[in-house]
């Protein structure tokens, strides 16, 4: 697999949670973190995504924000 994007993070799926168009998969990473994508109904299918696959969270943005508690 190549890919433009930098930032790749491999973990397994942890948790897929059916929506009526969109699913949303939890991936967990090593060390226990965690990350969520919310992905159409038919990629899931068509990736043959399951619970304990292993996945690759591919993260390509242009911007990246940063939030802090008042």
């Amino acid at each position: 697999m190549k890919i433009s994007a930098r930032n790749m993070l491999k973990g397994k799926i942890k948790a897929i949670t059916e929506g009526t168009v969109n699913d949303e998969i939890i991936i967990e990473l090593p060390g226990g973190m965690e990350i969520t994508s919310v992905i159409t109904r038919s990629s899931v299918q068509n990736l043959a995504l399951v619970v304990g696959k292993e996945v690759y969270a591919v993260i390509k943005s242009s911007n990246v924000m940063i939030a802090v508690d008042e």
